[in-house]
């Protein structure tokens, strides 16, 4: 296969009048958060109004009762994409009983982890197993790690935008194959540029003391009023050390050059035994404190800011899907919640994700080596602690790189890209986003983060009332719109509809807790 350049990939797709195939992209949102009551973690079970939290297909539960979690069906508009996710919200809030929807990552209001309570799916074994799972998070990480919220982004290009690609290329792999392959070419430039994401959308530069409980961090964090820390010139401290991280799987060495050497990381990553761990015991312990000893319990443990994924079909594992039909779409998990929209993303950021991943994806990759992988991580654990500090440099294959230089020169092509999707869709939006988070660059007040710590500083309000004020608002706001994609007599057939699957799931086991992990696990 040829190496073709960005701008010849680019200038053949508009001389071929091709740049339409990029209208049938599908995205899909998956947007956490937690549910609040008079300025405290909400500690009601999940409503029955909304469903099972088992098997509703738009309103679930993550690590805890009180973290909802909403998920968009894929689709290849938009503004109905945001639609669905505001009317998933309405519904939410008129069943919640007065409760509020948290608008930030990091998690306030916690004076204990106990107050955390595990996510319950019910007497199924397939219920139990889920809580099992979290409950092993909780003795391995505790529950206030858990207790941090992101926006999940999901994307696919549709099959005739992969035909054209590989023509231009002259590849002549099977499909699939050249879809996975081009998939994880994707993947690699992410992760070494993934710093940028970061960077523009990062939005928890500040958190509540009551995050910490006591421990001792190396941070150099700064105070605001009672309440808050902060560094001045962080972007996203969800995606660092004291966020959603997992110091146990620095041994493992999940690569991203094919997919047979991903699944083969994989296979190896699930099977090895922690020696953290094993105080913990496994599923077969009275009363069980996690579902293994293995430094990952399950595949979903994997912390990942960028992962390859396939629908699975019943019973599979993700790996297993992956290995029987290749790479369907990714999903980009480095998103902050963005506290300036009341849903967790704009259109903006969705915009921006189209061209930065279409970047990715025809962007000559080489295969990324391990210490080019730690190389990635260490410019994003500069970028989420000091990313809008004055002369920040990155390292570029061990060269010095200034970010603010680095990131002009991504903005360069993002534009050509732009411009190719403003032609796809009669639009001069694409090019407008490019251009205004551009100015961020030589601006880093305009940043996500930037914007969040200033209002702080300059009103000298806790981040913690800030953004109760903010849930107050998004509430009323959100309660007083009408549904645009679906309705109230939807989420209602919907609720009922789960509730009678979950029972029917508890209602056809046979087989014990034990067996059917042992099962599982074989």
């Amino acid at each position: 296969m040829k190496t073709v350049s960005i701008d010849s990939i680019l200038s053949t797709l508009s001389e071929q009048g091709s740049a339409s195939v990029l209208k049938g992209i599908k995205r899909g949102v998956e947007r956490e958060c937690l549910r609040i009551d008079k300025h405290r973690l909400a500690k009601t079970s999940h409503h029955n109004a909304l469903g099972s939290a088992l098997t509703h297909p738009y309103i679930t539960t993550d690590f805890s009762e009180s973290l909802l979690e909403f998920i968009t069906p894929a689709c290849s508009d938009i503004e109905q994409t945001l639609a669905q996710l505001e009317d998933i919200h309405k519904f939410t809030l008129a069943n919640i009983d007065g409760e509020e929807l948290w608008p930030l990552s990091m998690p306030c209001f916690i004076e204990d982890q106990d107050e955390i309570r595990l996510a319950d799916y019910g007497s199924s074994n397939v219920g139990k197993m889920k809580t099992l799972y979290r409950q092993g998070l909780k003795n391995r990480y505790g529950s206030m790690m858990q207790a941090i919220a992101g926006v999940h982004f999901n994307l696919s290009f549709p099959e005739a935008f992969w035909t054209q690609l590989q023509q231009i290329e002259g590849n002549s792999d099977k499909l699939s194959d050249y879809i996975s392959d081009k998939y994880f070419s994707l993947i690699r430039n992410f992760k070494r540029e993934l710093w940028l994401i970061s960077y523009l959308f990062g939005a928890s530069p500040a958190l509540c003391s009551s995050f910490l409980g006591g421990r001792k961090t190396n941070l150099p964090f700064e105070s605001l009023g009672k309440g808050t820390l902060y560094l001045p010139y962080a972007t996203s401290l969800r995606l660092g050390d004291l966020g959603y991280t997992n110091s146990a799987q620095s041994s493992l060495r999940v690569t991203y050059n094919s997919l047979e050497e991903y699944l083969e990381g994989f296979k190896q990553a699930i099977s090895m035994t922690s020696d953290l761990y094993q105080q913990f015991g496994d599923y077969r312990d009275e009363p069980a404190k996690q579902l293994n000893q293995n430094i990952l319990q399950i595949e979903n443990e994997f912390y990942s800011p960028i992962r390859p994924k396939r629908n699975a079909q019943s019973g599979q594992t993700p790996s297993e899907a992956l290995a029987d039909g290749g790479v369907e779409y990714i999903e980009v998990r480095a998103l902050d919640v963005n506290p300036f929209s009341e849903v967790g993303i704009s259109k903006e950021q969705i915009q921006f994700l189209d061209v930065f991943l279409l970047y990715c994806a025809i962007k000559p990759a080489q295969d990324l080596a391990w210490q080019e992988q730690v190389e990635t991580q260490a410019n994003l654990d500069l970028v989420v602690n000091q990313g809008r500090e004055p002369g920040l440099a990155l390292s570029d294959k061990g060269k010095a790189h200034l970010l603010s230089d680095w990131a002009g020169d991504i903005f360069t092509e993002l534009k050509k890209i732009a411009k190719l999707f403003d032609e796809a869709f009669g639009t001069q939006e694409y090019s407008a986003v490019i251009s205004k988070l551009e100015q961020s660059v030589a601006n880093p007040e305009l940043t996500y983060s930037g914007l969040f710590l200033a209002h702080l500083l300059e009103q000298q309000e806790d981040n913690g009332h800030y953004a109760l004020k903010l849930a107050s608002d998004y509430k009323q706001n959100t309660l007083g719109k009408g549904y645009q994609v679906f309705d109230q007599a939807l989420f209602e057939r919907e609720a009922v509809a789960s509730h009678s699957k979950q029972k029917e799931i508890e209602a056809s086991d046979t087989q014990s807790f034990v067996q059917f992990l042992d099962d599982y696990f074989k």
